[in-house]
């Protein structure tokens, strides 16, 4: 019998993680290579051996950026599509400049990074895995605070990982998201750092905890490798229970 675990292996392949130095991405990166991927960073400060200082809201760098790791690697593998941002605001107050920054982003910048990538998976006739990071606000109005923008383009990522699944099924793409809920990061400093606040999430989540990085290590691993041969087009909720009420 071939060892169960050996599908988690991403031996001798190319993983791109953006939003790859800090955070999710960091943790993810780090796991990642530990099962044998070259793992490539894309982020604004991104710094070291196959890292890129991208801005995933900008086509041309983006483009620019894959093109670099396809002429060093001839491969891109991999793609967990991680980089993103909130702005947290009532929704009266929030500017239109304020908006569009988010939805840049958290939305269009998802997609680039996903066409990108799935344009040199189809080349190579290998296929490929690409992971979003959506949330749980994607299938929330939320009701801890307003967060218009980041809730809406959350939930154009949950719709966009199953186009993007339906599409490219029968070329060897699979498209799958991860759903966290609210986890120690920098994103969350400001959250994390109440103690109100970390006791009405407690209070929301049936498990009764906020997430840690490592929490979301396991799923997105599964997603990214042959373990989930089979699996696309579905968003894995790492929640402690609160989308389940």
């Amino acid at each position: 019998m071939t060892d169960p675990l050996s599908g988690f292996r991403l031996d001798g392949e190319v993983a791109v993680v953006t939003g790859g130095a800090s955070g999710l991405g960091r943790v993810v990166a780090d796991a990642f290579a530990a099962v044998g991927a070259r793992v490539v960073n894309f982020d604004l400060a991104a710094s070291g051996d196959d890292a890129y200082a991208v801005d995933v809201a900008d086509e041309a760098g983006v483009k620019a950026a894959f093109e670099k790791v396809m002429a060093r690697h001839g491969r891109v593998d991999v793609l967990f599509n991680n980089a993103g941002i909130a702005i947290r605001k009532p929704t009266a107050e929030l500017s239109l400049a304020e908006w569009n920054t988010v939805v840049a982003v958290n939305m269009t910048g998802v997609f680039l990074c996903a066409r990108e990538a799935a344009r040199h998976m189809l080349a190579s006739g290998r296929g490929g895995r690409i992971v979003n990071t959506a949330s749980i606000m994607g299938f929330s109005g939320g009701g801890l605070y307003p967060n218009i923008s980041y809730q809406a383009t959350k939930g154009a990522v949950v719709n966009m990982t199953r186009a993007l699944a339906i599409e490219w099924a029968r070329q060897g793409i699979r498209v799958n998201a991860i759903a966290p809920t609210w986890i120690r990061t920098p994103l969350t400093r400001g959250i994390t750092e109440s103690p109100e606040l970390v006791r009405r999430i407690e209070q929301m989540t049936p498990m009764g905890r906020i997430g840690e990085p490592d929490d979301i290590v396991g799923a997105v691993l599964f997603l990214a490798s042959r373990a989930s041969a089979l699996v696309t087009g579905h968003i894995l909720a790492i929640d402690g229970g609160f989308l389940a009420q």
